[in-house]
């Protein structure tokens, strides 16, 4: 990345949206502008996991105001991520279409450790240098991290489905509090902390830190108060407590330092924080003014594109797995091959996928683990790798690239069915499709495991979904188990529409 080069993320948070702008100077970063709005997404998210209509015009509006500022930034040197609440969200697919319009730039969905590897990154570039492990803690609104590491790598990282904005719409709907309700709600939080306390504790840390909006306005109240010192402690959350209680509802609450746009999430935050501190057993929290919005820019500075992150996550899986990444490299190497021939007719350009990530990706990472199944059992295996793939933890890659990885795992062999790409929004399966078709191709091509077919033995030509494979001379008569298997493939990938000719 070249000096003044000017670079922006956006955090969609559950609770609020936040912008960040920044230059690249002597590779550092100098912040020219932030904006923050308070958007309350997860408040709007129903008991059938649906986001109402009025959260995603609060959504929109608030993108769209952040695209005035963004107007003129190239494609590709703004990031921007949706966390816990679009994660969730029945019909998040159908708010992203439309805020992508409403910002003009791409929107990526990532998961619950990908949130807490970029928190971290934050908090370490933003907090001062400390000898030890630092244990960083973030409160959303609807999720809360959990994040152990030394310097600025994270050792230990877990997303915890705790957020201010869920608690206070599960226990304080209505702005009253009282004992009973706290208690409720305190044994919820220590519930979902339950099985994370020994191994944190036993991990240990030399210093713990707090980020975002929570933490910041706890330790704010605390200092406005005399409960504390800037920092926050377990005596300090205590006097909150006490305050809240006495209040006795949202509309009696008035504390130093409480502001009005924070006041309404304000109790829920308390309680997770409570919890937190006395699941971890947090003597003191030192505040830090990064988080994941300037995590997701320093990222970017340090491993653009995701190229590093990801290629740690697909050695990690296919150790894990006892893939065999000789064989694998091969395949991606042919499908890189083929999909190079084709990509003019069957591509698209990012913005038809309004996905951050090129196509080519995904069928890299597919190629090298489409047999991670393999280690479960021979029979079905690519059934298996698939649904490892949907849930295993995978940074570097946003959701939408894994779901299709994911898929195109699933339909790499046997029969080729329209249902193994449900996983994706329906405007994109057809090209989740015409990827799968390439990837049995190039693991056709490798069916001995040797080197398979030569670049140069064989040429690709696409045109509407018909596919046409033109081999060397005398190659097939030379081959005549890939022939049979090239005829068994025409049968299967007719199922979704595909015409396969080859000769």
């Amino acid at each position: 990345m070249q000096d003044g080069e000017v670079i922006a993320s956006v955090d969609l948070g559950s609770n609020s949206f936040h912008m960040l702008v920044a230059r690249v100077e002597a590779g550092q970063l100098q912040v020219i502008d932030r904006m923050k709005e308070m958007v309350r997404l997860a408040g709007g998210l129903d008991e059938h996991g649906y986001l109402s209509q009025a959260a995603i015009e609060r959504g929109l509006d608030c993108l769209r105001r952040f695209g005035q500022r963004l107007a003129g930034m190239r494609r590709g040197r703004v990031r921007i991520v949706g966390t816990n609440t679009l994660r969730a969200a029945k019909n998040g697919s159908t708010f992203i279409r439309r805020a992508q319009h409403a910002i003009g730039h791409p929107i990526e969905i990532i998961g619950g450790r990908e949130e807490a590897r970029l928190v971290y990154l934050g908090v370490a570039h933003s907090d001062v240098p400390a000898d030890g492990r630092r244990l960083v803690i973030d409160i959303g609104g609807g999720s809360t991290e959990l994040i152990i590491g030394e310097g600025f790598e994270p050792v230990r990282m877990e997303s915890v489905p705790l957020g201010c904005v869920r608690l206070t719409t599960d226990h304080f709907s209505d702005g009253k509090y009282d004992k009973t309700r706290m208690l409720k709600a305190e044994r919820r939080a220590e519930l979902e902390l339950m099985s994370y306390q020994r191994a944190y504790r036993e991990m240990g840390w030399a210093r713990a830190v707090g980020s975002s909006g929570t933490a910041r306005s706890l330790a704010t109240v605390a200092e406005a108060n005399g409960w504390g010192d800037g920092s926050l402690t377990l005596a300090g959350l205590d006097e909150i407590r006490k305050a809240v209680l006495k209040a006795g509802s949202l509309d009696k609450l008035s504390l130093n330092g409480l502001s009005d746009d924070r006041k309404p999430v304000f109790v829920g935050g308390l309680v997770a924080m409570r919890a937190v501190f006395e699941a971890l057993g947090i003597e003191r929290m030192a505040i830090s003014d990064g988080a994941l919005r300037e995590g997701l820019i320093y990222d970017w500075v340090e491993r653009e594109d995701f190229d590093d992150v990801r290629d740690l996550t697909v050695g990690r899986l296919q150790r894990m797995f006892n893939v065999d990444a000789a064989h694998a490299e091969r395949v991606a190497s042919t499908t890189a091959a083929l999909w190079r021939q084709v990509e003019g007719n069957w591509g698209a350009t990012s913005d038809e996928t309004s996905e951050a990530l090129p196509l080519s990706t995904w069928l890299d990472v597919a190629a090298r683990v489409h047999e991670v199944g393999l280690a479960i059992s021979h029979s079905g295996y690519h059934h298996h790798g698939a649904y490892v793939l949907q849930h295993a933890d995978m940074p570097g890659l946003t959701r939408t690239a894994q779901a299709a990885v994911a898929a195109l795992v699933h339909a790499h062999r046997r029969k080729f069915k329209p249902s193994r790409f449900e996983s994706l929004d329906e405007d994109m399966r057809p090209l989740g499709m015409r990827l799968a078709v390439i990837l049995r191709l190039a693991v056709l091509f490798h069916r001995d495991r040797g080197e398979g077919i030569a670049p140069a033995q064989v040429s690709a030509r696409a045109d509407g979904d018909q596919l046409a494979l033109t081999f060397a001379s005398g190659w097939l008569d030379d081959h005549p188990l890939t022939a049979a298997d090239l005829e068994r493939e025409q049968a299967y990938i007719a199922n979704c529409g595909f015409q396969l000719q080859f000769g």
